[in-house]
């Protein structure tokens, strides 16, 4: 697996969270900081087809381990997670 660029990850997930889950979710606009699980944009099922989309669009897959709320707490806190496992050797 090849290192992807930190902005290209954060665009490409910024962008399927935009276009899949803000209708659901009451919000309109998605900032960096914006607290994706107390504000409901990710759901448990939102998260799974977010994890899917990583792994089939990304080529990176997300080990159980990470699929905490730390690590899906922002934008931010999700691309630094995917960035950084995109470094890992598979």
């Amino acid at each position: 697996m090849t290192a992807l660029d930190r902005d290209a990850i954060y665009e490409k997930i910024s962008g399927y969270i935009q276009e899949q889950f803000l209708g659901e979710s009451g919000v309109s606009e998605l900032e960096p900081d914006t607290p994706l699980l107390e504000w409901g944009v990710l759901t448990s099922m939102n998260t799974s087809l977010l994890l899917t989309y990583i792994r089939k669009e990304l080529g990176v897959t997300v080990p159980p381990t990470h699929i905490t709320g730390k690590h899906f707490k922002t934008l931010t806190t999700i691309t630094d997670m995917v960035h950084e496992l995109s470094l890992q050797p598979a």
